[in-house]
């Protein structure tokens, strides 16, 4: 009996190393991500890369600068018909082919780059594990490599090649539930420098468009309700409007976890409505069905199954006012 309980201790006091190694090692790559954040922030620098899809290639250059307490980037697409992103202080100018310019109120762009570099990691430690996956070399320097995954399998994760000096993000590949790559950010060549800040500094000088005045969203209580969503996702917005082209009614509701985002749609069914579709390009999914005479719809950079899973939690409240302003019994 001695023996046993001398083989137990033993084996328990060698466990409480490994234990203690590992929680070290999720803390290590969790401040790794903070330096990340911080980095991407703060730093003067001009980033090259390309934006690898499933059947597309797209290389950009990003330029990003501090000064006097206003953040100051540019990001501009290298190839095809010319389009750029301009970011001065709390305004954001888009120039797209095809479109008038137009500057609107905001301290985030829209546009290709790595979401991480967005991202609240505290809020993310609550759904998100931090994989310490040893150093690699990309763009000739050495990195740090780390997983984001989710706790819950419900979602996509990512893997990350961080530069081990300026802790900027060398590489992002999004990765599905299975592993495989759906898109891959890639650098492939940066500089970190102050000449950066003049160079971005002379936006300053530059006449963008005016500010477009949104109108205000009307945040309507609709007629509905979602039962299920993966763990840390929440609702951002949700309104009524019509579609633009078909004056089709729908109601729809936004959710984000800070790394990724999806909507629900729900109007009437019509002749056109099919009773389900499942469809899949690259990190969007788009998962519709009929329920109670309305199609339900779930648009998103989430799985599938997710997808489908949200979508058949949809439940319609009694005596609610339907998309067509009909009530529903």
């Amino acid at each position: 009996m001695r023996k046993i309980l001398v083989g137990v201790m033993t084996l328990v006091s060698l466990m409480v190393p490994l234990q203690a190694s590992a929680e070290e090692a999720v803390s290590s790559a969790e401040a790794l991500l903070h330096q990340m954040d911080k980095a991407s922030r703060e730093l003067s620098y001009e980033l090259s890369y390309i934006l690898i899809k499933k059947n597309s290639i797209e290389p950009l250059r990003y330029r990003h600068a501090v000064q006097d307490g206003e953040v100051y980037a540019h990001l501009i697409y290298l190839s095809g018909p010319p389009r750029e992103v301009i970011q001065r202080g709390d305004e954001v100018s888009y120039f797209e082919p095809g479109l008038d310019p137009f500057t609107i109120n905001s301290n985030k762009m829209v546009a290709p780059l790595p979401p991480i570099m967005r991202s609240d990691i505290d809020a993310l430690t609550g759904y998100y594990d931090f994989i310490p996956m040893g150093r690699a070399r990309e763009v000739g320097v050495a990195c740090d490599v780390v997983r984001i995954a989710p706790k819950d399998g419900a979602r996509y994760s990512y893997l990350l090649w961080i530069d081990t000096r300026s802790k900027l993000v060398m590489r992002a590949d999004l990765l599905d539930r299975d592993g495989e790559p759906l898109e891959q950010y890639r650098a492939v060549s940066y500089v970190v420098n102050p000449k950066v800040a003049e160079v971005l500094q002379s936006l300053e000088g530059i006449e963008l468009p005016a500010v477009v005045q949104l109108p205000p969203q009307p945040q309507a209580e609709l007629g509905w309700k979602v039962n299920w969503l993966p763990q840390g996702f929440e609702s951002v917005s949700h309104n009524r409007h019509r579609l633009i082209l078909t004056e089709r009614p729908v109601e729809s509701k936004m959710f984000t976890d800070g790394l990724f985002s999806f909507s629900i749609y729900v109007s009437a069914a019509d002749s056109f409505t099919v009773r389900e579709q499942l469809v899949r390009q690259g990190r969007r999914t788009l998962h519709s069905h009929l329920l109670k005479g309305k199609e339900v719809t779930v648009v998103g950079d989430i799985p599938p199954a997710t997808a489908r899973r949200v979508a058949e939690s949809v439940a319609f409240t009694a005596g609610a006012v339907s998309p067509a302003g009909e009530n529903t019994p």
